[in-house]
């Protein structure tokens, strides 16, 4: 297995088509299906399903798909360190972030840095906590930004300033709305969304101080901008971190817990980690910035 043969295997499983992808990579129609025979006879596994007009992938299919996308993204960050110059800062810098009110001090250390440096571009992705710390696992990320308890045997961490404040989003003609915050049996009744990361973490389940099969959970999310969306389509009401969204004109309010339930900020690394010249110089800014 190389990563040609990979490229190749990820081409066909975006076009389905074994014509369109070999046009995609400018080779020919014999040279990919040989590819693809030898990628399913080195491991012994079948994966596509050839079909008339178009291919689909076998469970082993689905399977290479995801890792390939994973080893292809490494390999390009890679090469892409390996051929900077040590006497020039430029280059990309990888960030995993999740939905934080901490993002908005992070650009603007991007944007004093590129002054400063305007070859340094940065790359961000976005996911909730255990998605970034996955992707800093992987080296898919230099730098991580997460809400909640860092893991401090297995990353360094720089504690940001800024604490998150869960409370619930709901509409704003609710009969809940009318108070100043929400008590956990508010929400012992209501259709719910919730964080699946929290729900992980098990601080929201102990606020709501009720088994999870005894609450009216009508959805989990990863990503806080589809709770507000479904909460603004009707679909319940959802559990949130304040601040992350404008909610003028949405019909909707917010209303924090009471009990008052908060979670902190950290910007995470893998420890012993090596960085890359824009990565390196981009967390002494951090380390400067919040010392």
């Amino acid at each position: 297995m190389d990563l040609r043969a990979l490229r190749y295997f990820l081409a066909v499983a975006q076009e389905e088509n074994i014509t369109k992808a070999a046009d995609y990579l400018h080779v020919t129609q014999p040279t990919l299906s040989r590819t693809l025979m030898e990628l399913e006879q080195e491991f012994g596994k079948q994966l596509v399903i050839r079909g008339k007009r178009r291919l689909s992938l076998t469970q082993d299919g689905l399977l290479l798909r995801k890792r390939a996308m994973e080893l292809i993204e490494l390999a390009d960050k890679t090469e892409a360190e390996l051929r900077e110059r040590e006497d020039s800062v430029e280059g990309d810098v990888y960030i995993g972030a999740g939905e934080s009110d901490g993002m908005r001090v992070i650009a603007r250390i991007c944007q004093e840095l590129r002054k400063l440096h305007s070859g340094i571009r940065f790359r961000l992705s976005t996911g909730d906590g255990d998605e970034v710390k996955d992707r800093l696992d992987k080296g898919l990320v230099d730098l991580g930004l997460v809400f909640g308890p860092v893991d401090q045997a297995k990353y360094n961490a720089i504690p940001l300033p800024f604490e998150g404040i869960w409370g619930v989003i709901l509409p704003a003609d609710d009969p809940l709305a009318a108070k100043p915050s929400v008590e956990p049996q508010d929400l012992w009744d209501r259709p719910l969304l919730l964080s699946q990361q929290a729900l992980q973490g098990g601080f929201l389940q102990a606020w709501l101080n009720r088994e999870l099969d005894d609450l009216n959970v009508c959805a989990t999310y990863t990503t806080m901008l589809n709770a507000v969306m479904l909460t603004e389509g009707g679909f319940g009401c959802a559990m949130v971190i304040d601040g992350l969204f404008n909610l003028t004109n949405t019909g909707l309010c917010f209303r924090p817990c009471s009990p008052s339930l908060t979670a902190g900020t950290s910007v995470i690394w893998k420890k012993y980690q090596v960085f890359s010249p824009p990565a390196e110089l981009f967390l002494h800014a951090l380390i400067e910035h919040f010392s």
